[in-house]
């Protein structure tokens, strides 16, 4: 993958090919077809299949951390919203080996060596204590790739992505160890205002950013909080 965010990718080139066309099939939707298409004429899918991911969403982390350094240092994760796994694959690739790295989402995901991966809802009332209680010590990083199904309705989807990406925060800012990071799936606009002010006070950089292998037409971006202030009680650690 290149580096630098202004420049074509690799992966991009690599891939390029005569485009495939779908015919529109009896009872399948013209939607499901431009799907069906894009799918089969994305470099980053290809790339993925080619390497073994298990979606290309595995680029979207690799870019990230290739672009604000990520992981250097980094000894434990929670991957929030970690299905179908292609972030988790990359934590396992990137980090050393005695690395925690603990990913949870509502769906079963298949098991991935080097990873603690359990079907769980985060929102459920136990369930932050219970990722808390599972970490070894404080976390280094909480990723979450979590969302809502679209709606279609913008305002409606804006406000449930929201709301996730504050449930995390929230989580984030309990196991965080100081000089940690958190990084979010947010939409289009980022995070509202409220958001990137607790973002900003308990974070030393608070970044949006939408990654090359993000496509153009998503209304998708993450935001990127790094340098953790930490909380009261570690200041007398």
């Amino acid at each position: 993958m290149a580096s630098g965010w202004n420049k074509q990718s690799n992966t991009r080139s690599r891939a390029r090919g005569a485009k495939v066309r779908v015919k529109t099939a009896r009872g399948r939707k013209n939607s499901s077809t431009r799907w069906l298409q894009r799918q089969l004429n994305d470099p980053y899918v290809a790339e993925a299949q080619r390497l073994g991911y298990r979606s290309r969403a595995a680029f979207k982390l690799k870019e990230l951390a290739d672009r604000y350094n990520l992981f250097k240092g980094v000894k434990r994760v929670v991957d929030l919203g970690c299905a179908p796994g292609g972030w988790t694959q990359i934590l396992t690739e990137e980090l050393p080996d005695d690395a925690q790295i603990i990913g949870i989402d509502l769906q079963e995901v298949e098991p991935i060596q080097g990873a603690d991966i359990w079907v769980m809802d985060f929102l459920s009332q136990d369930a932050e204590q219970r990722l808390m209680d599972a970490l070894d010590g404080t976390a280094d990083m909480v990723l979450s790739d979590m969302a809502n199904s679209a709606t279609g309705h913008r305002q409606t989807d804006q406000i449930r992505t929201m709301a996730l990406c504050e449930a995390a925060l929230d989580f984030a800012i309990k196991v965080l160890a100081p000089g940690g990071t958190f990084v979010a799936k947010v939409l289009q606009g980022g995070a509202d205002n409220e958001l990137k002010l607790r973002m900003n006070q308990h974070f030393k950089s608070v970044k949006h950013a939408k990654p090359p292998s993000s496509r153009q037409d998503s209304k998708e971006w993450f935001v990127v909080a790094s340098g953790f202030k930490g909380r009261p009680e570690q200041e007398n650690e």
